[in-house]
């Protein structure tokens, strides 16, 4: 029997059949991920991974996606006056940008139970591309009803797992989002908790209009200087320092802060040659409105051309006239208004994950 004689005795369509074969496909592989999950688990606790001590004191790491950036490294160059450190931003299980599953659980649950059953999502190396998140609703009456990141010494009523739709890397794809639905409906089988999860389908649509809307917004701004004259880089620097800027730890960037947050920044320059021209980058979505970050970055320029004898020019070296500012204004305006129809304004601890 052939695979049309096959389709017909089903009464099936041909797009029926193969949403049929897609559905079987995604099912497959999540048994297969389930086996691998429970596998893991085995041999971790067989090889005694983690002590008691390792295994509560700290928080479940869920891979390389969690791992600490890279340190930055290059040629310095003279003084760098850097910004004092601000605090690591603590990031929250957001709705809008993650895919939210909630286990609720009976009778509370200790911390220390959790992490040491979530300790085993480590022993086996997962994709990092997206983000993982876990919160705890904290069962002390005692505490405000909150969520809050896991702790040993606390008792939970339900547990919040979470990864990220979408950044700019793009979409989530079918097998991650499928591992991690995976892996939470083990870790609630294991803690014998009720869940709610929603459907991979639904969540991949979701992170697809999110990518979209994403990919709209994605915008950076630049502003060229073009120097009638190649200007002597100790000049150069001492100029963008008298105006507030601060040079990165690579030595090839300016970057002009805000209440140490940084606002925009200049394209890379080489500090063994006469710059010609600089260019100021603004990334549109990670900073506020209320920061006027493109009228601030459009003042800059404007006074270093007039400080070292220079033009506005656009990318092709055509000056750049009010009209074209005046444009960008509008659709900057745009997009501002666009990013607050869609409940993640310009600046918000929301943007910056997705736009990371």
């Amino acid at each position: 029997m052939d695979l049309e004689q096959f389709m017909t005795m089903l009464g099936l369509s041909d797009l029926q059949f193969a949403l049929a074969v897609i559905g079987l496909l995604i099912l497959v592989s999540v048994a297969i991920l389930n086996l691998k999950y429970a596998r893991a688990r085995r041999k971790a606790r067989a090889a005694g991974q983690f002590s008691a001590e390792d295994r509560f004191a700290r928080e479940p790491s869920f891979g390389q996606g969690f791992a600490e950036p890279e340190e930055r490294t290059g040629p310095v160059f003279g003084d760098i006056n850097l910004p004092v450190a601000a605090e690591p931003e603590v990031f929250s299980i957001d709705p809008r940008i993650d895919c939210v599953i909630t286990l609720r659980f009976d009778q509370a649950i200790g911390g220390a139970e959790i992490l040491g059953e979530m300790s085993a999502w480590a022993a086996e190396r997962v994709s990092a591309a997206a983000r993982w998140m876990c919160e705890g609703l904290n069962a002390d009456v005692d505490v405000a009803e909150d969520w809050e990141a896991l702790r040993a010494d606390a008792s939970y009523s339900e547990l919040q797992l979470a990864i990220q739709l979408a950044s700019r890397r793009g979409a989530i794809g079918v097998l991650e989002l499928s591992d991690f639905c995976s892996r939470a409906q083990a870790l609630a089988e294991t803690l014998g908790s009720q869940i709610d999860m929603p459907s991979v389908n639904t969540m991949l649509e979701s992170a697809k209009e999110l990518d979209a809307m994403a990919a709209d917004s994605d915008i950076q701004l630049s502003i060229n200087v073009l120097f009638d004259e190649a200007y002597p880089w100790a000049n150069f620097d001492a100029l963008l320092r008298q105006r507030g800027f601060k040079l990165s730890r690579n030595g090839r960037n300016y970057e002009y802060f805000s209440n140490n947050a940084l606002i925009f920044t200049s394209a890379e320059l080489d500090p063994n040659k006469p710059v010609k021209q600089v260019t100021l980058l603004l990334e549109v979505p990670l900073v506020s409105h209320e920061e006027r970050a493109f009228e601030r970055m459009l003042g800059e320029g404007i006074e270093i051309a007039q400080s070292a004898h220079g033009r506005l020019v656009d990318d092709n070296g055509i000056n750049l006239t009010e009209a074209a500012v005046i444009s960008i204004r509008q659709h900057l305006d745009i997009l501002y208004a666009n990013l607050e129809k869609s409940g993640i304004p310009a600046g918000s601890s929301t943007a910056s994950r997705l736009f990371s």
